[in-house]
């Protein structure tokens, strides 16, 4: 098996959904500017060598129907030649993206992929609404697996006591570690600037107009949360619950593309990697409380790879909500200091498809930055799953 590294990982700042800066702006086109920006940071690749590109979405119907890889290739500066396929693991579709990239160059089948994910919440206002029809018998033997995910996040908090109060202190620790990073200068070498066209509407009037605007930066932050005025949110799925807008992901718009190849190659090329792809496992849990999902996945990473829990160094849990968050870090005994450190979806925004991808390139360069070695990077899935990847400081 070859040894395979992560080369680069770039993405579009993320921007809020509907009201944000992508709110006109296609999935297809986010995801061509993030491979061009890879290609044009990494000059020393000679783009006809890429041979396959691997896109995950959450969401496969409109804008986002059909084979974005593929149209995104083509969109992009790579050659015709260079082929496409789209998947959909729901929120880890962005990690199980490089993991498939990873495990056809280990092989041997591939030297060099692109690797990432997309999704627009906006996309939802664009166009007819999608109807499908749920299997019958899925609907009397398992309805929950149809259960929108901030109701199994409810169901997470009833189950295992998550009180509101810890999620309202979770939410905020996201905002205020966020915050610091941006100040810092963290986040900024992740994101590539891409301008747009935004759809813009007065609150008053309702008077609409176009406006060109550049996206450089993360728009869902907000450095000025309080505990006092996450306090005051009401529930935003169940009258009597504690999950709320202040301690949910934020829905937003965005891509995410990373460089994948092996390590002989890369050297060749002269390339220096951010980090070396280790392994990734999935696992499958009850659909009503599927953001326990890594509690079930982390382990089998771990037992696959030969580590113990405390030979990681950070972890990276994307925070769909903060109920599942807390329970998932408690339940395995993870230290809160190495846990998310520089915030997440909370304060970030979490356009599905595109996370794990996003999350490979934190991960990868804080570990660098810290002079640590072994990084996780895992997330609940939708239905009832859960995926890891295990990746090494380079």
């Amino acid at each position: 098996m070859k040894d395979v590294v992560i080369v680069d990982s770039v993405r579009t700042g993320l921007a809020k959904a509907f009201r944000g800066s992508f709110n006109l702006t296609r999935s297809d086109d986010m995801l061509a500017h993030c491979i061009d920006a890879l290609l044009e940071r990494n000059p020393k690749l000679d783009p006809a060598e890429v041979e396959d590109v691997y896109v995950g979405a959450a969401s496969h119907v409109g804008e986002q129907d059909g084979n974005l890889a593929r149209l995104a290739v083509v969109l992009s500066n790579l050659p015709i030649t260079t082929a496409g396929t789209t998947i959909n693991r729901f929120c880890s579709s962005g990690l199980q993206t490089i993991a498939m990239a990873a495990n056809q160059i280990a092989t041997g089948q591939t030297q060099v992929a692109i690797a990432g994910g997309v999704d627009s919440i906006s996309m939802r206002n664009r166009q007819e609404p999608a109807k499908a029809k749920q299997n019958k018998r899925l609907l009397e033997e398992k309805p929950e697996i149809f259960m929108a995910m901030g109701n199994t996040a409810e169901v997470v908090a009833r189950r295992y006591q998550v009180t509101r109060e810890a999620q309202d202190e979770y939410a905020l620790q996201s905002q205020q570690r966020y915050a610091k990073a941006v100040e810092e200068g963290k986040i900024a070498e992740e994101i590539v600037p891409m301008s747009a066209t935004m759809l813009k509407v007065d609150k008053e009037t309702g008077e609409e107009s176009k406006v060109q605007v550049t996206v450089d930066r993360d728009e869902c932050n907000r450095p000025n949360t309080t505990l006092e005025g996450l306090a005051g949110l009401p529930p935003a799925f169940e009258e009597d619950g504690s999950v709320t807008a202040g301690n949910a992901s934020q829905l937003s718009d965005g891509a995410s593309m990373t460089l994948v190849m092996s390590a002989e190659r890369a050297k060749q090329l002269g390339l220096e990697p951010i980090g070396i792809y280790r392994g990734f496992t999935v696992a499958g849990c009850e659909p009503d409380e599927m953001g326990i999902g890594p509690v079930f996945a982390i382990p089998r990473l771990l037992k696959n790879a030969g580590l113990k829990q405390d030979d990681i160094d950070l972890w990276e849990l994307n925070e769909a909500f903060a109920s599942q968050c807390l329970y998932c870090r408690d339940a395995l005994g993870i230290d809160n200091d190495i846990y998310n450190v520089l915030g997440g979806s909370i304060s970030i925004g979490h356009p599905f498809g595109m996370t794990g991808s996003r999350m490979t390139g934190l991960i990868l360069r804080e570990l660098k930055r810290r002079n640590k070695k072994y990084g996780v990077v895992t997330m609940c899935i939708g239905g009832g799953q859960g995926a890891a990847g295990l990746f090494e400081a380079a």
